[in-house]
C-alpha cells in the first residue's frame, strides 16, 4: 500500500456519544499515533479569544494561555496528556525559548510535546464539538485530517439521556435535533475538502468488522496498520470510559429498536428522518413533522430544564457552548 506523506493533526469528531471515544483508543494504540485520552475543549475559545492575550512574544501572556486552558480543562491537561506534566510556568518559558508566537503554534506546542513524550511522531486530539467547527481548525492547521464518526442518531440519543445534563439534551425531540445539526455540519463541509482530508465512518462499521474499517482508515491516514489497534489498551479509570472497560458489545446496536417507546421512535424520525436515512439508517414510520405547538412544546421544555440545571445544578466545568460563531 502507497502511503501519504500526511504529517498534519488527526482530529476525530461527531455527535456525542457516537463512538469518537471507542476510536480514540483505538488509533493512540498506533504506534504513530498520539491522541491524549481525554477531550481538550480549549481550541475553539482559544480562537475565539486569541487577540485578548496580547503580544505572545512574552512570557506572561503565554502563561495567561495556558492558565485559561487548564481554567477550562484541568482534568485534561493533569489526567489525559500522558507524555509530560502539565504546569503552565514552565511550558510558558519553553514556549517562549522555542519561539512559538502565534495561539496556534502554543496549542501545537503542547500537543507535539505530549507526543514526544510518548515517542510518537504525530498528534491529534478526540473532541466530538469540534465538529461544528471544522472550518476553523484547518484554517489553523490546513495539513489537518478529519475523521467524522457517525452513529444511529436513535442510539445516541438513548445515550445522551443517559448523561442529559452533560449534553443539556432533556427529550427526545431536541435530541434529535442535536443529533441532525452535528452529522450535518461535518457532512456538508467534507463535501468542500479534498478526499484525502475528511472521512465520514460510521460506528455501526467499526463495531461489526473491527480489522476492516481500521485498515480503512489507516490508508486514509497514510499510516500502516498495526494489529495494536485491534488490541488497543483501555483506559485505566473505571469511571471515566465503563464501556471501554469491556469487550466491544456487537449489543450496542440497534437498542434504540427495544429501548425506545413507539411515541420516542416517531419523535425522533420526525425530526430528524432526512439525516438518518441520508447516513444509511431504516425509518420505521414516516417521519410526519410534528405539529408546530407540540414542537414549541419540546424546545421549551428542554429550555427550561437546562436553565433550571444551569441555576440550580452541581457545576463541574465550565460549560462551552457549542453552537457560538
Amino acid at each position: 500500500m502507497a502511503l501519504n506523506k500526511a504529517r498534519g493533526p488527526v482530529f476525530i469528531v461527531g455527535a456525542p456519544r457516537s463512538g469518537t471515544t471507542l476510536l480514540q483508543y483505538m488509533l493512540r494504540s498506533h504506534p504513530d499515533l498520539s491522541l491524549p485520552t481525554g477531550e481538550s475543549h480549549f481550541v475553539i475559545p482559544l480562537y475565539r479569544n486569541a487577540a485578548g492575550f496580547g503580544d505572545l512574544s512574552k512570557f506572561e501572556n503565554v502563561r495567561r494561555v495556558f492558565q485559561a486552558m487548564e481554567l477550562q480543562s484541568a482534568e485534561f491537561l493533569h489526567t489525559d496528556l500522558h507524555g509530560l506534566k502539565f504546569d503552565a510556568d514552565t511550558l510558558a518559558l519553553e514556549t517562549v525559548a522555542d519561539g512559538r508566537q502565534t495561539m496556534r503554534d502554543i496549542i501545537s506546542g503542547l500537543f507535539e510535546k505530549n507526543a514526544a513524550g510518548e515517542g510518537k511522531p504525530r498528534w491529534g486530539d478526540k473532541t466530538p464539538y469540534y465538529v461544528l467547527h471544522i472550518p476553523k481548525l484547518l484554517e489553523w492547521w490546513p495539513d489537518a485530517q478529519v475523521i467524522h464518526i457517525i452513529r444511529d442518531g436513535r442510539d445516541v440519543a438513548l445515550s445522551m439521556f443517559a448523561r442529559r445534563h452533560d449534553f443539556r439534551a432533556y427529550n427526545t425531540y431536541h435530541a434529535a435535533r442535536l443529533w441532525e445539526q452535528y452529522v450535518e455540519a461535518g457532512h456538508a463541509f467534507g463535501q468542500t475538502v479534498p478526499a484525502g482530508q475528511y472521512l465520514e465512518v460510521r460506528y455501526e462499521d467499526v463495531i461489526s468488522d473491527q480489522r476492516a474499517a481500521l485498515q480503512s482508515i489507516c490508508s486514509f491516514l497514510g499510516v500502516s496498520y498495526s494489529e495494536s489497534l485491534l488490541h488497543y489498551k483501555k483506559s485505566g479509570e473505571v469511571g471515566k470510559t465503563p464501556l471501554l472497560q469491556k469487550p466491544i458489545q456487537k449489543g450496542n446496536l440497534d437498542k434504540w429498536r427495544s429501548d425506545m417507546t413507539p411515541w420516542q421512535i416517531r419523535v425522533f424520525e420526525s425530526a430528524a428522518g432526512p439525516s438518518l436515512k441520508k447516513f444509511g439508517y431504516p425509518m420505521t414510520t414516516k417521519g410526519v413533522r410534528l405539529y408546530l405547538p407540540l414542537r414549541a412544546l419540546y424546545r421549551w421544555h428542554n429550555s427550561l430544564a437546562t436553565r433550571w440545571y444551569c441555576q440550580f445544578g452541581p457545576r463541574k466545568q465550565p460549560w462551552i457552548s457549542p453552537n457560538q460563531p
